[in-house]
């Protein structure tokens, strides 16, 4: 990244920035979070009455990934999964009594880990579960999406997911070139996703996405372009493009990726700018950071809508629905709060078996937290903040409240944002650096500087 044309005070650190799944991020829970405090959550938003979400996090692959910053354990034990599937089931008997039953559920998402680590009968089973003890009612508003690793799914695997109820599939791809993929100790033929895709058309699928990453080792632009043509044959609905974060110190797996064989600053840029031209030329619309979706789909209409929304799987289409996380490490947004669950997987279980919600941390909102999180997020789903919105949601004056924040955006080039007294608009070369504008507002960014070092680069 080029940066010489920036301000002095984006020095040092001037690379990084929080992803903004949440804010406050992620590294500012509290282990002070506690069970009243998540039961007090459910039963404000109970009385608000919207429906729900569901992100239920299956962390079991066959394989290690080596760019992989997932919660994940890698395992052949196949009882691993039939133990951890009882020990959800624990937790729904807990958790969904907190929640009142009529409130429908109109969004769940499995992730992990490879969701597909289970057995069909396993699937069939969770899903069971999860139906029992929620409203599962059937609207034409609901998406039920998993993510698959195409290594692990065949054609009747697709037709059982589609028979569950899931109408939404996301696609592990990262890079088709073998090099790379031998790089990352993740070989993956474009015949086996390919045939995933046909078989998720042919069973009514809805929507598909594959996701990207770049700045992976030994990747050129020459390189990730013939992946681009390969994924662009497949006519994915969505896509992700992910920035690679080598962050070794934190995810011991990456030390297996050589950082000499990283691409440099230069050729990442060039990657990026490549991908974003083409994706752009094939008609994709980019979608806040780093997601990208055909016209016709569901994140863009939620875009044009005011209905997006950032959540810790990325984009949503639905804005009102609070979110219920269930398994190991799972954060879960509900009412004024986050809730994060115990990330050891012994730990987890022991909790359970006591009977106890398996809260690891935790944070309630002030409400300096709740203006901050509606600006950032205008901004990460919208491109484009309305001050007078602003002003009359949160009963403040903007230009005296973020008369810092607004003194810091006049320094950032006049290519990357426009304020005036109505509106902040991003602006084309902006958008590459959303993560930096929206890291001016981030009060947690300044005050906790302890953490920044957490944080990857943006590009």
């Amino acid at each position: 990244m080029n940066t010489s044309n920036l301000p002095e005070w984006l020095s040092g650190e001037a690379t990084t920035a929080p992803r903004y799944t949440s804010y406050p991020p992620a590294p500012h829970f509290s282990g002070s979070f506690s069970e009243l405090d998540y039961r007090q959550a459910a039963e404000r938003s109970n009385l608000r009455g919207a429906p729900l979400s569901l992100y239920v996090h299956i962390p079991f692959c066959h394989s290690l990934c080596y760019y992989c910053a997932c919660n994940k354990i890698v395992t052949k034990d196949r009882q691993a999964a039939r133990t951890y599937l009882d020990y959800l089931l624990k937790e729904l008997q807990l958790v969904a009594p907190l929640f009142d039953r009529g409130r429908p559920v109109t969004q769940l998402h499995l992730g992990g880990g490879t969701p597909t680590y289970l057995s069909d009968a396993e699937m069939t089973e969770l899903m069971f579960y999860l139906a029992r003890h929620f409203n599962f009612g059937k609207t034409e508003e609901v998406e039920f999406s998993i993510e698959i690793d195409p290594r692990t799914v065949d054609e009747t695997g697709i037709a059982l997911l589609r028979g569950l109820g899931f109408n939404r599939i996301s696609l592990g791809v990262q890079d088709f070139d073998l090099e790379v993929q031998k790089a990352v100790h993740r070989v993956q033929t474009v015949e086996k996703t390919a045939s995933v895709v046909q078989a998720a058309r042919r069973y009514g699928f809805s929507s598909v996405s594959m996701d990207l990453i770049y700045g992976l080792p030994l990747q050129t632009a020459e390189r990730f372009n013939r992946t681009l043509d390969l994924v662009l044959s497949m006519a994915p609905d969505r896509l992700s493009l992910f920035h690679y974060a080598h962050l070794p110190d934190r995810f011991f797996p990456q030390n297996r990726i050589r950082r000499e064989d990283l691409p440099s600053p230069e050729e990442k840029q060039r990657l990026l700018s490549q991908t974003l031209h083409r994706l752009a030329a094939a008609g994709y619309v980019e979608i806040g950071m780093d997601h990208f979706a055909r016209v016709d789909d569901g994140l863009h209409h939620a875009q044009k809508s005011g209905q997006l929304r950032r959540n810790f799987q990325g984009y949503s289409t639905q804005k009102s629905t609070d979110l219920v996380g269930f398994g190991v490490s799972s954060i879960g947004q509900i009412s004024n709060t986050y809730a994060q669950n115990l990330k050891v997987l012994t730990q987890y279980y022991a909790a359970l078996d006591a009977g106890r919600l398996p809260l690891e941390r935790g944070l309630v909102l002030t409400p300096d937290d709740l203006l901050r999180r509606d600006v950032i997020m205008d901004l990460l789903c919208h491109l484009h903040l309305d001050i007078q919105q602003t002003e009359q949601q949160h009963g403040i004056r903007f230009t005296e409240y973020f008369s810092a924040e607004l003194a810091e955006l006049q320094q950032l080039p006049d290519t990357w944002i426009q304020v005036t007294p109505r509106r902040l608009q991003v602006l084309g070369e902006g958008k590459n650096y959303i993560r930096f504008i929206c890291r001016l507002f981030d009060r947690y960014w300044k005050d906790h500087p302890q953490h920044n070092h957490r944080y990857s680069q943006v590009i």
